[in-house]
C-alpha cells in the first residue's frame, strides 16, 4: 500500500472498504501522477483534512448488513470532494437519506447513459460508454438535495452527486481497464474537482526497488522460490541486481505439476539472463503429489501447496548448510495475490495463494520474508523485467499459477451426479444448456462464490456467448461460469461428474492438452494476443472419459479480465487436437468475465 505522504495538499486519500480494486484505485492514480494514501475505514474527520480529496472503494458487504464497514459521518463534513465508488457510492447515499437494497444484479460490462446534469465528474465523455460493474445491491429514492448522473438498464442511479458538498458517488469501477472513460473520469474528479497537479513520476523504479532491497536485507541473504512464471523471475533477478552472488540462492522446485519442458525452458532462459549459477533445481514432485491425492477442496490444495513449499525450503537449507536467523525467504508476490487472500481488514477472501497460507503468514509477521513487486499489477511488473532486460520470452509467457497444473485439475469427493437440463430465453432457443454440478471459484460484488457451471452446445457466436454468458450469471444464484461445447461428438444431457482426484494420469492428460494449446499458439502466431490461457481438466464424463475446458483471457492486470475471442479455426483446431489425448470426451471454451469468474477456476 501507499506510504503516507510528508505533503498531503497534493494527494488524495483511498478509504479501504474491503475492495478488491481498491489498490488499483491508488495504481490508476499513480498513472496520473495524483499521489494517494490507501486509509482504514476507521480514519477520522481531522486525518482527512489534510488531502484534496477523498475516494471511497468498493467492498464485499451490503451496507445495510450489520457489522458492514462504515465511515466516521464527519467525513462528510471536512469540506473535500468524496467520490464513492460501488459501495462506497451506496454508503455515501445511505448517508446521505437515500435507501439501498438488493437489486438487480451487474457483473461485467454494462452500458452506460450519462444523463443532461451529468456535470464535471463526466465531462467530455461520450452519452453512451461502456463501464465495469460488480454489484448486487442498489441506490434507490435519491433524497431531493442529490441528482442522479447516470443510469443503466439495470440501475436507475448509476451516478449522483449532492451539489453542495461535492460529494459523488458512482456503482461502477472507473479504476478498471474496462470502464472504457474510467481514467477519464478519476482524472476529472483529482484534476477538476479537487484541483490536485501532477506530480513528477519516479523515472527509474528500478533503481528504487533495488536500493530498497538492499535496505531490507542489510547483511541477510535471501532464499528464492523461483517458479518460471513472470512475477518470480522478475522478483529473482530484481534481487540478484541487488545483492552479492553469495548473498542470494534461487530454488526452482519441480513439484511434478509443472508444463511440458517447463524446466528444461527454465534452465535455458535463466542462463541467458546470467543466472543460471544462482538456481538449484530440486525434483519434489513425489513429496506433493503424495500429499495431495486425496485433497479435493480447492482451498484445501492450495494451502497443502503453501505448506509444502515452506517444507522444501526448510530441508534445502539444512541441505546447504543455511542459517535460517541470517536469511529472508524471497517470493514473487504480486498485489492481487494479497488482495484476493483477503489481504486487507475489510477485504474478503476469494482463494488463499500458495504464498499467504498459515505457515508464510507467520514467517511475515516475524519478518522473515521479502517481496520486491508487492505492491505491483502483473502489466506493471513486465515493464519493471523489461527495463531488467530480462528476456522477452520470460517476461512476455503466459502468467502461470505457483501451483501449476494442481489447482487446473479439478477434482471430486461426491458420488456419481448426472448434469441437469437447464431452460433458456427464446432467443438462444438454438443453445441446449445443462447445469454440471462441477463448481468453480467466482468474484462477484467483491466476495466470492463458489457455484456450479453451465454448459453449452450451439452455434459459437462470441457476442451471443458473451450475451447469454452474462445473463445466467446475473439474473440466477447458482452459476458463475459458463462453458460452450468446442470438440467431441457428446450429447450434453447425458454427462455427469465422477469423483476424481489428482493422479498421475490425470496430471499427464492435463499437461498434454496444454502443451497442445500453447504449440497450436505459437504456430498461428497467436501467443502475444492472449493475456493468459488456463487449461482445465475436469471429471465431467460423456462416455467414460473427461472434460477439459480452454480459459483464454485478455487483461491488464488480472483483476478483471474478458474471455479472449480466439479465431474460430484455430479454436475448432485446438480442440480436434485435445480431443485425441487418451480419456478425454469433450472440449470446452469457457466463456465469462472476470467478474463473475475468476480467471482461475480454483
Amino acid at each position: 500500500m501507499s506510504t503516507q505522504q510528508q505533503t498531503n495538499g497534493e494527494a488524495i486519500a483511498v478509504i479501504d472498504l474491503g475492495g478488491q480494486y481498491c489498490h488499483m484505485i491508488s495504481r490508476r492514480l499513480r498513472d496520473l501522477g495524483v499521489r494517494t494514501d490507501i486509509l482504514d475505514p476507521g480514519t477520522s474527520k481531522r486525518d482527512v483534512e489534510k488531502y484534496a480529496g477523498i475516494i471511497l472503494s468498493g467492498g464485499p458487504r451490503s451496507v445495510y448488513e450489520p457489522g458492514a464497514p462504515k465511515i466516521d459521518k464527519h467525513i462528510l463534513d471536512a469540506k473535500r470532494p468524496i467520490l464513492g465508488i460501488c459501495y462506497g457510492h451506496q454508503l455515501l447515499a445511505q448517508y446521505l437519506g437515500a435507501k439501498v437494497e438488493a437489486g438487480k444484479a451487474e457483473y461485467g460490462k454494462t452500458t452506460l447513459k450519462k444523463l443532461r446534469n451529468a456535470g464535471s465528474l463526466f465531462k467530455d465523455t461520450p452519452s453512451l460508454q461502456t463501464v465495469w460493474m460488480s454489484h448486487a445491491d442498489t441506490v434507490r429514492e435519491l433524497d431531493h438535495r442529490l441528482v442522479p448522473l447516470a443510469q443503466t438498464d439495470s440501475c436507475e442511479v448509476a451516478a449522483f452527486r449532492d451539489p453542495s458538498q461535492r460529494i459523488f458517488g458512482v456503482q461502477f469501477h472507473p479504476e478498471v481497464a474496462h470502464t472504457a472513460f474510467g481514467t477519464h473520469i478519476l482524472e476529472n474528479f483529482t484534476r477538476r474537482i479537487c484541483r490536485v497537479h501532477r506530480h513528477e513520476h519516479v523515472k527509474d523504479r528500478v533503481a528504487r526497488l533495488i536500493t530498497e532491497i538492499r535496505d531490507r536485507v542489510g547483511n541477510r541473504s535471501v532464499f528464492f522460490f523461483v517458479s518460471g512464471g513472470v512475477d518470480s523471475t522478475v522478483a529473482f533477478t530484481l534481487c540478484a541486481r541487488a545483492l552479492p552472488r553469495d548473498k542470494i540462492l534461487g530454488i526452482y522446485v519441480d513439484t511434478g505439476f509443472m508444463r511440458k519442458n517447463e524446466t528444461k525452458e527454465l534452465k535455458s532462459l535463466l542462463k541467458t539472463a546470467g543466472l543460471s549459477d544462482r538456481l538449484k533445481i530440486r525434483d519434489e514432485s513425489e513429496r506433493f503429489l503424495n500429499a495431495l491425492k486425496t485433497a479435493v477442496d480447492p482451498e484445501e490444495k492450495r494451502k497443502i501447496i503453501g505448506r509444502l513449499f515452506v517444507e522444501v525450503q526448510q530441508a534445502a537449507m539444512r541441505e546447504y548448510g543455511i542459517d535460517s536467523k541470517d536469511w529472508l525467504l524471497g517470493q514473487g508476490t504480486i498485489y492481487p495475490d494479497t488482495i484476493e487472500s483477503g489481504g486487507t481488514s475489510a477485504a474478503a477472501l476469494i482463494k488463499t495463494h500458495h504464498n499467504r497460507c498459515d505457515e508464510i503468514r507467520q514467517m511475515m509477521a516475524a519478518g522473515k520474508v521479502i517481496e520486491p513487486l508487492a505492491e505491483f499489477y502483473k502489466d506493471e511488473v513486465r515493464l519493471i523485467g523489461a527495463q531488467l532486460r530480462i528476456d522477452k520470452r520470460l517476461v512476455n509467457r503466459w502468467p502461470f499459477p505457483g501451483p501449476g497444473l494442481a489447482i487446473r485439475c479439478l477434482c471430486s469427493d461426491k458420488k456419481r451426479q448426472n448434469v441437469i437440463p437447464r431452460s433458456l430465453p427464446d432467443k438462444f432457443s438454438d443453445y441446449e444448456a445443462v447445469q454440471i454440478p462441477n463448481r468453480s471459484v467466482g468474484v462477484q460484488g467483491d466476495g466470492r462464490t463458489y457455484r456450479q457451471v453451465l454448459a453449452l452446445k450451439g452455434p459459437l457466436n462470441y457476442a451471443r456467448l458473451a450475451t447469454l454468458s452474462s445473463l445466467v450469471c446475473n439474473t440466477g444464484q447458482d452459476i458463475n461460469r459458463v462453458i460452450a461445447h468446442v470438440a467431441g461428438s457428446v450429447e450434453l444431457t447425458k454427462g455427469y461428474v465422477e469423483p476424481a482426484t489428482i493422479t498421475r494420469s490425470r496430471i499427464k492428460r492435463l499437461r498434454d492438452a496444454d502443451y497442445v494449446v500453447r504449440t497450436i499458439m505459437q504456430r498461428y502466431d497467436l501467443t502475444h494476443r492472449v493475456w493468459q490461457f488456463p487449461v482445465v481438466l475436469t471429471s465431467v464424463s460423456f462416455d467414460g472419459g473427461e472434460s477439459v475446458i480452454l480459459r483464454p483471457v485478455n487483461s491488464q492486470d488480472g483483476m478483471t479480465a474478458n474471455f479472449a475471442r480466439l479465431p474460430v479455426n484455430v479454436l475448432r483446431q485446438i480442440g480436434t487436437e485435445v480431443i485425441k489425448i487418451r480419456g478425454v470426451d469433450a472440449v470446452f471454451l469457457d466463456v465469462t468475465d472476470k467478474p463473475p469468474a475468476t480467471i482461475e477456476w480454483e
